[in-house]
């Protein structure tokens, strides 16, 4: 029996979607025994976390966010590095063969203190193995190097770019008739009134908006409101017409299977999601707006829709990978995992004409 210590990055839902569809897969297997951690959020904004069982929640590091933009000075001062610290000296991991960490600073640093294997299986660590940046400057070279160090990276992109990189798994398959009577809008680091006046004037348009800040649902004329929730966003993913987002990975993974069009505002300060706008954008996958903006949104909400991506859905051939302890070797598991990736045409045209 295998065990294993899960590090889960918090902060965004993104890290926890893609650690729900691991710890789904895990679940089933009577040779791997897994237990996950998870910091960068308050322990009560968790949500739909049956999965994780008994789960460890710790204040880890987390960055703050005013109007969509990163607030360097608010998320330094906010930190709390003597409790970081004493947490991961708090932190026993000699019972586990193996942290696997999606950028979460306590098992990461934890497991190098105590000389644990470590690896990321990560979307932040495709940066560090030659995945397409913009905008990174000193300080996001030196949080992505010392942030969740670990002893070998495998990241996971869109693409692999000719390095050990792993194809995201998505669940979610397109529908036959989906009703397309919405657009999905999820801009949680965004304020809300400043979401509202940017939708107000587009009144023969329905819109479905997630927020954390929302409590209950409401209606505000063409707006929906509702709070975050993973059955009702799944649902109104899969019926939407399009989707406009912040530049996250895993939405956008998401809408990219379910065929969904993206309109993307990448949180201004965060490179990674800069970067994943520009990737998208390069592959014709997704259009950009760089503030919020109706005359956007409007040209946007005609433009056709994009073909599907197919993504593997499950993640038995990477623990299978896990179990057997090779893991000097990615080169067959990634292989055997990008076999299953489609991509349309037109896709697969710009990624052998681009510099990719």
């Amino acid at each position: 029996m295998m065990k294993i210590a899960y590090g889960v990055q918090g902060t965004g839902n993104g890290h926890i979607t893609r650690a729900r569809i691991m710890a789904k897969a895990l679940a089933q297997r009577s040779d791997v025994d897994v237990d996950f951690f998870f910091s960068g959020r308050e322990p009560d904004r968790y949500f739909d976390m049956q999965c994780f069982g008994d789960y460890r929640t710790f204040t880890g590091l987390s960055f703050i966010t005013e109007h969509g933009k990163v607030n360097q000075w608010a998320t330094l001062t906010q930190a709390k590095p003597a409790e970081l610290v004493r947490d991961i000296r708090g932190l026993d991991l000699s019972q586990y063969d193996l942290v696997l960490n999606d950028f979460e600073p306590v098992t990461a640093w934890a497991a190098r203190r105590q000389g644990i294997p470590s690896m990321s299986i990560s979307h932040q660590a495709a940066f560090a193995q030659g995945a397409p940046k913009q905008g990174a400057g000193l300080i996001d070279r030196f949080i992505m190097q010392y942030f969740a160090p670990t002893d070998i990276q495998m990241g996971v992109h869109w693409f692999h770019f000719g390095q050990s990189i792993l194809p995201p798994f998505i669940h979610e398959k397109p529908l036959a008739k989906p009703s397309g009577e919405h657009t999905l809008v999820y801009l949680p680091f965004e304020a809300i009134e400043d979401v509202r006046l940017m939708l107000e004037p587009l009144s023969e348009r329905s819109f479905v908006c997630f927020h954390p800040a929302i409590t209950a649902p409401q209606v505000d004329g063409h707006i929906h409101w509702y709070p975050t929730s993973l059955a009702e966003f799944k649902l109104a993913l899969q019926h939407c017409n399009g989707v406009i987002a912040n530049a996250g990975f895993e939405l956008s993974s998401e809408s990219l299977q379910l065929g969904k069009k993206l309109l993307l505002k990448p949180l201004s300060g965060q490179f990674e999601q800069l970067s994943n706008a520009q990737t998208l954008s390069q592959l014709g996958l997704c259009h950009i707006m760089f503030r919020l903006d109706t005359d956007s949104i409007e040209e946007w909400l005609d433009v056709a829709d994009i073909e599907p991506v197919v993504f593997p859905d499950n993640p038995d051939i990477l623990i299978d990978w896990l179990v057997k302890r090779n893991w000097a070797d990615t080169t067959q598991v990634c292989e055997q995992l990008w076999k299953q990736v489609k991509f349309p045409d037109q896709t697969r045209q710009k990624l052998m004409t681009l510099a990719f």
